[in-house]
């Protein structure tokens, strides 16, 4: 695994980011940002520290999959981490086996640093190989779109 690292400066608070990252009181600040991923982008569960969550999509068939995690930590409007235990396959969870062997355990880790009204956010994730043409060209699209809604 590589450990990545992106950030940007967004013209806002860090509430105000924070709460578009993880669509407090809209769920669709969130999927708007996390479309960049996956058009179907979202989430079922809660963003409290020790909580599950499943970060899902939709297939080219309908069919649901997606990350199976954990919140590893969370400070709000400081610092979350999230921490990837396995993978949805429709209703079923993956926690073991080759596909999720490469990856399990990885962090997202996102830090939010407000200075004079406007906030950096840095976010640091661990990759498999194969991974890192994709993040690094689709991380830096999903950050501009979350600076977009935030600033807005």
């Amino acid at each position: 695994m590589k450990k990545l690292q992106y950030n940007i400066d967004v013209k806002a608070s860090a509430k105000k980011v924070y709460d578009t990252m993880l669509g407090i009181g809209d769920i669709k600040t969130y999927e708007q940002w996390t479309a960049e991923f996956n058009p179907t982008s979202t989430y079922e569960g809660s963003w409290e520290k020790g909580s599950k969550i499943y970060f899902i999509g939709t297939d080219e068939n309908g069919k649901k999959g997606g990350m199976v995690s954990e919140i590893a930590d969370n400070i709000p409007y400081q610092f979350i981490s999230i921490r990837h235990n396995g993978i949805l396959d429709g209703e079923k969870e993956i926690t073991e086996g080759p596909d999720v062997e490469k990856w399990a355990g990885g962090l997202e880790n996102y830090s939010f640093d407000e200075h004079n009204g406007a906030t950096t956010v840095t976010v640091e994730c661990d990759a498999a190989e194969e991974y890192l043409d994709y993040f690094n060209s689709t991380w830096v699209k999903a950050l501009n779109k979350l600076k977009e809604l935030a600033e807005s």
